[in-house]
């Protein structure tokens, strides 16, 4: 059962990943990740008050709420904003195929603070997982230096000042093309993974984690909102206009999320994570197939995915 289950939570942030994509444009405003967060709250609340009604709330300690507050910094902000905001900029299937860093930052966590040891299985997968990385990055590197060098030859005959101002613009866009959100956003996942581990061990009930995550995640974007004004605009659309395709994101990121909890309970972590990594290829599938979005899917895009989702197998063996 927990196979299935690892299943649904693949094709959930499968869906996500592409509706984000669908509904987003790399100049929109809103991308949907307070959405997202908001629903993600209210979700696991009826979730958590359905399991506590009919087999009890757990024991609640405070140093078990620490745990699923840092938890919630990491994954419900940090890790979800910028993921939405790779999606955006990158197109679903690089941001998810950019995603699979995801073990290959747990394991090194693992290697420095918890003591735990290398095996060749391990090794292999992040070696793929890092290797297929550099080529999707190598492979947007190419091309930005054919647009520089368009950009160029469009402004020699320009002034200094529209020279530096066009330059400063290209580097802009190099900045805000996804990548590094979605490096440090894997980053943050992982780390927040391993503290709602922690989490977990004192208040045993991932529904609980998953809410008081979002919660904490909702107040944070709230206070930054006090200072920025994209943040702002965000919560106000978010109760304001309804958008279909970003609403329906914040429901499968929601639901993907359980599902995986639910698969951890049935199986074991290693399969759960091998089921849960084919999340890149239903995305290449959903995107191309289903939703018939135009993201450039290209055969080092597909190769790039496929080693990646390997190299995420073969640490799940070696784990």
């Amino acid at each position: 059962m927990g196979e299935w289950f690892a299943l649904l939570a693949a094709l959930s942030f499968a869906s996500s990943n592409v509706m984000v994509k669908k509904g987003t444009t790399p100049q929109s405003r809103e991308n949907g990740a307070f959405l997202s967060i908001l629903l993600t709250a209210v979700i696991s609340g009826i979730f958590f008050l359905g399991a506590g009604w009919f087999n009890g709330f757990p024991d609640f300690t405070s140093e078990g709420m620490l745990w699923f507050a840092l938890a919630g910094v990491l994954t419900s902000f940090i890790g979800r904003i910028l993921l939405f905001n790779s999606i955006q900029h990158l197109g679903s299937v690089r941001a998810s195929a950019i995603k699979r860093l995801n073990p290959f930052f747990t394991v090194m966590i693992g290697i420095l603070f918890l003591q735990e040891t290398l095996t060749s299985f391990i090794i292999l997968g992040m070696v793929l997982i890092f290797g297929s990385t550099v080529v999707l990055v190598g492979e947007s590197l190419a091309n930005w230096r054919n647009a520089k060098k368009e950009i160029a030859a469009a402004i020699e005959p320009s002034s200094p000042p529209q020279r530096r101002l066009v330059a400063k613009d290209l580097w802009k866009l190099i900045a805000s093309l996804g990548y590094v959100y979605g490096i440090v956003s894997a980053l943050a996942y992982s780390v927040g993974y391993v503290v709602r581990k922690q989490g977990l061990t004192e208040i045993p009930d991932p529904f609980f984690g998953t809410l008081l995550g979002a919660i904490v995640g909702m107040l944070i974007f709230g206070l930054i909102s006090l200072f920025k004004e994209a943040n702002r605009r965000s919560i106000i659309s978010t109760f304001t206009e309804f958008k279909p395709w970003l609403f329906g994101a914040g429901v499968a990121t929601s639901l993907g999320q359980i599902f995986y909890f639910i698969a951890l309970q049935y199986s074991g972590v290693s399969q759960v994570a091998l089921i849960a990594s084919t999340d890149v290829i239903l995305t290449i599938f959903l995107s191309a197939w289903v939703f018939k979005t135009q993201e450039g899917i290209t055969r080092t895009v597909i190769l790039a995915s496929l080693v990646a989702m390997t190299g995420a197998g073969f640490i799940a063996l070696g784990s």
